[in-house]
């Protein structure tokens, strides 16, 4: 997801789910919630952080660590300016999968502004809820680690004006009007459910 406010640019997660991003440029930023490959492609990073060398790179502690170099960690408390905009960590561990799979690190990112330091919130693969008032949500769509009703009952609690569904990427077409339908069914009021096409750009 590539996110502009108040003209700077960040990349969130950049996966092997994901297509569209090697050829994006001029970047403020490169945020990264968890290690696993649909959030962070080892393979076609170098080429994405290449392409934008000047992109302060953000990651949660196990991610920074395993990926080395300029990679800063970010942890929950932890905040940050980057260009006009200010960064705050939050949440800290990844949704469970099965008691058997260990936990790991998950950022959850809030972005905002002096008026608002939530106009923005990407959870990751978790399902944390701030005590800020989100303006415009990244919501957890489908995943293997998530129950529909989790995200519904998600989605009410944060309680955005705009939520735009991720994750959705291991849906096929019929799935996906299973799922799409039934957020705005269900979204609290005052809550708009905004599908954002592949590589399609919308101002909210």
């Amino acid at each position: 997801m590539l996110v502009e406010l108040g003209g700077t640019k960040i990349l969130f997660d950049p996966g092997n789910l994901s297509h569209g991003f090697e050829g994006v440029t001029d970047l403020d930023a490169i945020m990264i919630t968890h290690q696993h490959p649909d959030h962070v492609d080892t393979t076609r990073l170098p080429a994405l952080v290449d392409g934008n060398p000047g992109a302060a790179r953000y990651a949660d502690p196990q991610t920074a660590q395993q990926l080395g170099g300029d990679w800063t960690p970010v942890r929950p408390g932890d905040e940050f300016d980057v260009a006009n905009v200010h960064v705050a960590g939050t949440g800290g561990m990844h949704a469970v999968i099965h008691p058997d799979i260990p936990l790991i690190d998950n950022i959850a990112y809030l972005v905002g502004d002096a008026e608002n330091r939530a106009r923005f919130m990407h959870p990751g693969d978790s399902l944390f809820v701030p005590d800020e008032k989100v303006d415009v949500l990244a919501l957890p769509a489908a995943a293997p680690w998530l129950k529909i009703w989790e995200s519904i009952d998600y989605l009410r609690a944060v309680a955005p004006r705009v939520a735009v569904p991720i994750h959705h990427g291991i849906l096929g077409d019929a799935g996906r009007g299973i799922f799409f339908g039934r957020y705005p069914e269900m979204a609290p009021e005052g809550t708009e459910f905004r599908v954002v096409a592949d590589e399609e750009s919308v101002e909210l």
